[in-house]
């Protein structure tokens, strides 16, 4: 399934990435993982969160530009390897993998890796049938 990543653009400079992050701290949305992204001016921040809706209105309200995009989450064997074999089985796909990251969770020795692809759709289905275990919101929030 799909997962919503909000994206925000910050200026690249000091105490710029702490003010997206308080707003959400101080409405009690819960980032989940993140990403950040820069040139010599200005950021990416990529985030997820439970309530996407809620904290794109939050972060709207304070003037921030959000941008929604739908990634893919995958679960991978947090131990050497486990990001290769990923990897291989995308490289017989033509998926193309934008950009990527990684978090871990103490569940089992697994990771979750989110990509985001031109075509979510597709590398669902591809991964799928690869028996790569692609992740529900639910399991990511978990």
């Amino acid at each position: 399934m799909k997962i919503k990543q909000l994206s925000l653009f910050i200026e690249n400079k000091p105490g710029a990435l702490s003010s997206p992050c308080r707003t959400l701290a101080d409405a009690g949305v819960n980032i989940v993982t993140l990403c950040l992204a820069d040139t010599q001016d200005y950021g990416i921040l990529r985030l997820i969160v439970e309530k996407w809706q809620e904290a794109k209105e939050i972060l709207e309200s304070k003037q921030f530009v959000v941008k929604v995009t739908d990634v893919v989450a995958v679960e991978v064997d947090d131990a050497p390897g486990g990001l290769s074999k990923i990897l291989s089985a995308l490289e017989k796909s033509s998926l193309n993998v934008e950009y990527m990251y990684a978090f871990t969770c103490a569940r089992n020795g697994k990771a979750i890796l989110v990509f985001r692809f031109e075509k979510p759709d597709e590398a669902i289905s591809y991964l799928s049938s690869k028996k790569i275990n692609v992740l529900a919101p639910a399991h990511v929030f978990k």
